[in-house]
């Protein structure tokens, strides 16, 4: 029998029911597995969005992905509207998946200490001349996020942006930042400078609940910790 539903492409549906916009707009965790095929797919059929076809294809492995992921490219290829590329897509896809369900976690350092911090940075500046000035975001265990550096500069200083700072660490969920940056002379002393950008990106971080814990100044083989002199 001829399936007479009416067909709407996806490129008619309100902004925020498309897949891709809904992704961008509401978060991945918003969408349905047969929304997440779509997006691989890419397209439908003729008479079918690709929703509807992933839907489909769910179906007939009771809307289990595992099972779905024992199928292959032929079985795939069965269905009005999968070709090759569409198929090989949605294998893919499903093989990542299950290898990052068995992949380790990467062993996040724990930073407990000012020593640590010098100790994860001393080999980054090794014996740069030049100054940088790095953040070390932090999640509420203490482990390390991620390192970004924000500036670099010359000889005798960098120029650091607190807006472009806290976006990143928003932008990658820390809870807290260490500040960290060189001085190529070895004179691990804080500069007026340094002292007054400290203040500031300390006050900006009470403002936006993302504490700013420590502020170190690497030189040589030594460093200055503003936490451990009660600069903080």
């Amino acid at each position: 029998m001829e399936d007479t539903r009416e067909y709407f492409p996806i490129r008619e549906w309100a902004e925020g029911d498309r897949p891709r916009e809904k992704l961008l707009i509401k978060g991945r965790s918003t969408l349905s597995d047969a929304e997440l095929i779509a997006i691989l797919m890419g397209s439908g059929s003729k008479n079918e969005s690709a929703v509807d076809l992933a839907k489909r294809i769910l179906r007939s492995a009771n809307d289990n992905l595992i099972e779905l992921s024992k199928l292959g490219v032929n079985d795939l290829m069965k269905f009005k509207g999968v070709g090759e590329a569409k198929a090989i897509s949605i294998i893919a896809a499903l093989e990542l998946g299950k290898r990052r369900r068995s992949a380790e976690a990467l062993d996040k350092k724990k930073i407990i200490s000012s020593r640590d911090v010098f100790e994860y940075f001393h080999g980054v500046f090794g014996d740069s001349n030049y100054e940088a000035f790095y953040i070390l975001l932090i999640n509420r265990a203490n482990k390390v996020i991620r390192d970004v550096v924000v500036s670099e500069g010359g000889l005798a200083g960098t120029v650091v942006d607190p807006k472009k700072i806290f976006k990143i660490a928003l932008e990658n969920s820390a809870s807290s930042i260490i500040l960290c940056h060189n001085h190529p002379s070895g004179n691990i002393l804080p500069s007026d400078t340094d002292i007054k950008l400290t203040s500031k990106l300390k006050k900006a971080g009470e403002m936006l609940d993302m504490p700013v814990i420590d502020h170190i100044i690497l030189g040589d083989n030594n460093y200055y910790s503003f936490a451990d002199e009660g600069k903080m």
